[in-house]
């Protein structure tokens, strides 16, 4: 089966669909921050678009890893994206806390539990665990990658 011209299983189709994806929780996250906390600086929108597309890359490379070698078992697709989108989230969340929190302010109010920057780990789980699933599906994953 040929995807965008490259036999199945591809590295280089796996890249392409984890950006796009990527790309798409981007807009997402550029129009959310736009919208609900009008005033941000630009710059946060733009790096939450520029964010979501490396970290679709990042995660589809990390198709590449299927067996952990030092505790000898299988890495499924679910466990490694979900953990490298929350590791890629949690670091992102060390680095722009302040303006995380105020953004997540403006978006739950002051008083609410949900405004804690690190609410961002989950969410990179989840779009870590959405993005390997369909580079997986359509791209392959392990050794057999070209």
């Amino acid at each position: 089966m040929k995807i965008f011209g490259f036999e199945k299983p591809s590295l280089i189709i796996r890249i392409v669909i984890g950006k796009n994806i990527g790309f798409l929780f981007g807009i997402l996250g550029f129009v959310f921050v736009w919208y609900f906390a009008k005033d941000t600086n630009w710059m946060l929108c733009w790096g939450v678009l520029l964010w979501y597309i490396t970290f679709g890359a990042i995660i589809s490379l990390f198709g590449v890893f299927t067996y952990h070698p030092l505790l000898k078992l299988p890495i499924p697709w679910w466990v490694r994206g979900a953990f490298v989108g929350a590791w890629l989230n949690f670091i992102l969340v060390l680095f722009t806390f302040d303006a995380i929190r105020d953004v997540m302010v403006s978006f739950m109010g002051e008083s609410n539990v949900l405004t804690s920057p690190f609410w961002l780990i989950a969410e990179g789980a989840f779009i870590g665990g959405v993005i390997d699933f369909f580079a997986t599906r359509y791209g392959g994953e392990g050794m057999a990658l070209k």
